[in-house]
């Protein structure tokens, strides 16, 4: 097999890592954008960007992770204890960036394809979900090419309506929610499996 050279983009990808505490040292208002227009240069089905992103800071933050906390106890024990370590996550990082979709795609799919009303909605769905995932990826790669550490709070979809209530956002798909700071330990990571064993060939 050819050695490629581990050029920059490669060894972000390499060394982004999940990271849940986090240092008192401020985000600048600079670097969020940096990591917003990271995301809004995604891919995107029919370049529609049916995706908004919104800035969580200080007090509201703190309701953020409270309204986590409130409701990680209508949950069984697996799930409480991760909703938990979410909201503690949330409260100790300097901004937390939330992206939603907008359902603007599935909105006005049958017009795109004229396919059945049903068939659509599940369609865009699905496209709305890939493209808004392609978003929150490239703001991850983007932090930690800036020295930042972040993680996909992938647990909180268990509450996306109250949280898609909360944000301000009511109409489209929940898709993450992720605190952003400088890392107050160097994570190792999960140890991967080779990708020999998840790859195949059809020739």
């Amino acid at each position: 097999m050819t050695a490629f050279p581990a050029n920059d983009t490669l060894k972000t990808i390499g060394s982004r890592r999940s990271i849940r505490t986090f240092t008192k040292q401020p985000v600048s208002d600079e670097l969020v954008n940096v990591l917003l227009q990271a995301a809004n240069d995604a891919p995107s089905a029919h370049n529609q960007q049916s995706w908004r992103f919104i800035v969580v800071r200080d007090g509201k933050k703190e309701e953020l992770a409270q309204l986590i906390n409130t409701r990680s106890g209508d949950f069984p024990r697996p799930a409480s204890v991760l909703l938990r370590m979410a909201a503690k996550g949330i409260a100790g990082a300097p901004v937390v960036i939330a992206i939603a979709n907008t359902g603007e795609l599935m909105s006005h799919g049958t017009e795109l394809f004229k396919v059945e009303k049903e068939m659509a909605q599940d369609f865009f769905r699905t496209m709305e979900i890939q493209s808004s995932a392609a978003a929150v990826q490239n703001l991850l790669l983007a932090a930690t090419s800036l020295g930042l550490g972040t993680v996909w709070l992938g647990i909180l979809y268990l509450i996306k309506d109250d949280l898609l209530h909360f944000l301000g956002e009511p109409g489209g798909e929940f898709m993450a929610v992720v605190p952003v700071g400088y890392a107050a330990h160097a994570g190792s990571g999960p140890r991967k499996q080779p990708f020999e064993m998840k790859r195949r060939y059809l020739d």
